[in-house]
């Protein structure tokens, strides 16, 4: 018996429906943008790359995709490093799709996260202080305000 639902070769429910930048599905059969392999967590470095590579081409849903699959698959002391990068690309995925409110609880919550793990940010490279006035100037000032920048390049 099937329900009807998109699903992977282990029989998880996956949308196979076309999606547009935001992340938001598209009706079947309509071109969307090449998605990220779900869940397949990338060692750290390449997890920053290809994270920050989305941001740069204003996917940040498809870099909170990388976060959050290198999250679930990080140590317990890096976790919460990798949640707060993810609620940061969500909250920049809110902001795009119109969602200002939202955008705003995430990127505070995200700057709170990662706020929460200074040693795994100083091993990685990550500017606490920096992401944190990032989440604070775009929450104030929105799509005016810079990018997101992971960690220094």
């Amino acid at each position: 018996m099937t329900d009807g639902r998109d699903r992977d070769a282990e029989g998880r429910a996956r949308n196979a429906r076309p999606r547009d930048a935001s992340g938001r599905p598209l009706p079947r059969g309509v071109r969307g943008v090449e998605r990220p392999e779900e869940d397949e967590p990338l060692p750290p470095d390449e997890a920053f790359a290809r994270a920050q590579e989305f941001l740069d081409h204003d996917r940040p849903f498809d870099a909170h995709d990388v976060l959050e699959a290198t999250w679930k698959a990080a140590p317990p002391d890096e976790r919460l490093l990798w949640k707060g990068l993810a609620q940061l690309a969500v909250g920049l995925t809110h902001e795009q799709r119109g969602n200002p409110r939202g955008a705003s609880s995430l990127l505070r919550r995200g700057a709170e996260t990662i706020g929460e793990a200074p040693e795994a940010a100083a091993r990685h490279g990550v500017d606490l202080v920096a992401l944190a006035d990032w989440a604070a100037a775009r929450e104030a000032s929105g799509p005016s305000a810079p990018g997101l920048v992971l960690r220094a390049r």
